[in-house]
Order: C-alpha cells, then sequence, then structure tokens
C-alpha cells in the first residue's frame, strides 16, 4: 500500500531525472570551470543529483535547480577534498583555494553559465590533443554521450574509446590546458575541428545511431546552441554555413516520423510540417556565406538542403542542381558518404538505372560495407526496378547493420511487402 508522500515523492524523483536530462550536461560544464579538472566535476556532478534525489522530494524543488546543482556540487567536491585531505597536504590547500576562489555570485551567473560549455568545447578541441580525441572527449564531457554511442559513431571498439578519452583527460591536466575560448590569434586553428563536433553531435540528434527514436532532440538542439553561441563569438562563413545546415534538416524532423515513431522517407513526407521560420532562417545563412565566396563543405552540404527546402514535392526538387553541388563536394572533400549522397541524387534525376552501378561501384570497393544507409539505398534502387530477390537481400544486411529501432521496423516493412 503506497504512504502519504509516494506520490510526491515520484513526482520530485521525476523532476530530478528530467532536469538531468535537460542541465546535467550544463552543470558539468560549470563545475569544470569551478573546480578546474574533469574528474573532480563529474563525481561532484553525480553527488548534486544523489543530493538532490534525497533533498527535493522532502524539500521542495529550489527557484533555480541549475543554481542549487553547481552549489552544491562545488561544496560536495570541496568536503570530499577536505577529507582526502588527511593523507595529503596539498589537498587541504586545494580546497581553501576552490572556498575562496569563487563566490555565490559566480555560481548563478546566467551568462558566465551560458558560456560554459562554449569554453569547455574549445578546451576539449585544444590543439595538443589528437584529432580523435578531440572530438570523442568533446561527445563525451560536453555532450554526454555514453562511450558506447561515440565508439559507434568512430566505427571503433568502446575500450579503445574509453582509453583515448582517458588519455585526453590526463593531457588536459598535465598540460595545464586553459579552460577558456581561445583569443583571436589562436582561434582560427580550432575552429575546424569545434565545426566538425558540432556536426558529429547533430548527426547523432538528427539520426541517433541506436535506440527506440529516429531522432534525440536534445542532442540536435544542444548542437544548434552551440553554433549559435559560436557565430555571435565569430561569424565566419562556415560556421554560417554549419549553422544553416543544421536548421535546414531540422526544419524537417517533425515530419521525418509519424505518431507511432515510424520513419518517413524525404519523398513521402507532409512538407506542411517542415518548420518555414527554420528554413527562412538556415536559407540567409547560407546564402551569406556562398556571397562570401570563402565558404567551405558545410556551406555546401547547407546549399544543398536549401534546395530540398525550396522544393514544393520530391518531383518538384531541382536534382540536376543538388547532382552538381554533390560534384563539387566532391572535389572539396571526397568521400564515400558523399557520393552515396550523389548516387541517390543521380537516381532521382536519371532513374535507379542510372544511380544503382554507382551504389555498387562504393559497395564494392568496401568503403561502406558496414554502413546500413548504402544497403537501404541499393535495396531501395533494385526494388525500383523490379529487382526484388536483390532488394531482399540488400534490406536483409541493412537491417542487420543498424541498431535504431525505427530503421529496423522500416526495413521489415520494405521485406514484407516486397513480391515472393
Amino acid at each position: 500500500m503506497a504512504g502519504p508522500n509516494e506520490p510526491r515523492d515520484r513526482d520530485a524523483r521525476e523532476l530530478v531525472d528530467a532536469i538531468y536530462r535537460k542541465e546535467s550536461r550544463r552543470v558539468f560544464a560549470t563545475l569544470v570551470r569551478l573546480l578546474g579538472d574533469f574528474d573532480l566535476a563529474e563525481d561532484a556532478l553525480h553527488d548534486a543529483f544523489t543530493a538532490a534525489m534525497q533533498q527535493w522530494p522532502r524539500d521542495g524543488v529550489p527557484a533555480n535547480p541549475r543554481a542549487w546543482l553547481v552549489s552544491t556540487g562545488r561544496f560536495k567536491a570541496i568536503d570530499a577534498i577536505r577529507r582526502r585531505s588527511r593523507f595529503n597536504a596539498a589537498l587541504a590547500s586545494l580546497a581553501g583555494e576552490l572556498e575562496q576562489s569563487t563566490g555565490l555570485d559566480d555560481l548563478i551567473d546566467d551568462e558566465l553559465i551560458q558560456d560554459d560549455r562554449l569554453r569547455l568545447i574549445f578546451t576539449c578541441c585544444h590543439p595538443a590533443l589528437s584529432p580523435d580525441a578531440r572530438v570523442a572527449l568533446t561527445l563525451r564531457e560536453v555532450c554526454g554521450l555514453t562511450t558506447e554511442e561515440i565508439a559507434r559513431a568512430f566505427l571503433t571498439a568502446p575500450p579503445t574509446l574509453a582509453q583515448r578519452i582517458v588519455r585526453a583527460k590526463a593531457k588536459i591536466r598535465d598540460a595545464a590546458i586553459p579552460y577558456e575560448v581561445p583569443g583571436p590569434a589562436e582561434l582560427p586553428e580550432r575552429l575546424d575541428t569545434v565545426l566538425q563536433v558540432i556536426y558529429l553531435v547533430f548527426n547523432e540528434g538528427y539520426s541517433a545511431s541506436s535506440g527506440c527514436s529516429l531522432t534525440r532532440p536534445d542532442l540536435s538542439g544542444e548542437a544548434i546552441r552551440l553554433a549559435r553561441l559560436l557565430h555571435e563569438l565569430l561569424p565566419e562563413p562556415e560556421v554560417q554555413g554549419l549553422l544553416a545546415l543544421m536548421l535546414l534538416h531540422e526544419a524537417r524532423r517533425p515530419a521525418r516520423t509519424s505518431p507511432d515513431g515510424d520513419m518517413i522517407l524525404l519523398e513521402q513526407q507532409d512538407r506542411s510540417l517542415w518548420d518555414r521560420a527554420m528554413i527562412a532562417e538556415g536559407t540567409e545563412l547560407v546564402e551569406r556565406a556562398l556571397r562570401s565566396r570563402n565558404f567551405g563543405v558545410y556551406t555546401l552540404q547547407a546549399a544543398i538542403a536549401a534546395v530540398h527546402a525550396e522544393a514544393p514535392s520530391a518531383e518538384d526538387t531541382d536534382w540536376a542542381q543538388i547532382v552538381g553541388l554533390y560534384d563539387v563536394l566532391l572535389t572539396a572533400a571526397p568521400s564515400p558518404v558523399v557520393e552515396l549522397n550523389r548516387a541517390a541524387a543521380v537516381a532521382m534525376r536519371d532513374g535507379p538505372e542510372a544511380g544503382l552501378p554507382l551504389v555498387d561501384a562504393i559497395l564494392e570497393r568496401g568503403d561502406l560495407s558496414d554502413y546500413s544507409p548504402a544497403y537501404a539505398a541499393r535495396a531501395e534502387l533494385c526494388r525500383r526496378l523490379g529487382r526484388y530477390a536483390e532488394a531482399r537481400a540488400a534490406y536483409e544486411r541493412a537491417l542487420s547493420l543498424t541498431q535504431q529501432e525505427p530503421a529496423q521496423r522500416f526495413y521489415r516493412c520494405r521485406l514484407a511487402e516486397l513480391p515472393a
């Protein structure tokens, strides 16, 4: 039999869970600023949410949960350091410095807290770290992706990825890499990696690598927020291009799944559900970046997305322009995934019989042998050509390679629809 306080306790626990999902990485970034150490901040974050789970059901939720969590985590960290200082005199000095270095006003300053994740992403993308370590560390520490999720994104074994992150954190600590946004002289050299990290975060949000949902709006929204902050700091054409690209893709999210969460392909989407305000903002940004004539791969991808956004239907899309933009993109940044997307565009422009040999050539090279969308593209073209046995084999291969449940349901549905 439920006690009189059980519904209130359950509501408080659910609220703590919701705040954890929304705020935990912001709280963590601020704790890194205050404590100056990744591991100390991670422990403090855990202790703060544990305290919230114990106290909020009893005392009520504070007016500013984020500031309460930051303050509680900081004090918990100082207490932990003081307890350990019995065995290490240097820790007592550190605890004293942490107590005196920051007042309460700094903990709850919204502008400081808002900027903390941008500081953290530049720290994680420091040139002293290897390129792979920068991306992996940022996805783990700034965005809270699990080691397994990042490993899938990198096609890397989780233990290897975990060691990469550990080494990166040790490098930051040992080299005393500052937790700050770099000055104008250093900013450009770190921009490329920061853009890559933000783009990978967005991709995980736009099309989740696994799980029960096609998208993770929390991640795509966070990537867009980080890109906006970066654009305010450095309104370079490629920053504009990346922000435009993400806005133009995110605008389609309401139409990409059914009410039951099933995947809907671009050509079947209800375009009235697309966010026209987001499209207008993204289109303006990409046009501004193109006018600069100093743009790169993100702007080119945004231009392709803008062509899709302007079309009233798949049939009315300017596929010739899209193929031409992919040709430029392939010259600027050769990639088998870009090549696959170009093949799909050629199939829409010239028919499946023109696109299928291009897809087969990519698969025969082995470049995308473990990439589910490549086999899904082959299956779709074979289906349109009436080559049902080949379509079935390709859909089965695509199904075996994906861990995303909406994609699995889609492939099973396509298999069930194929003639025997």
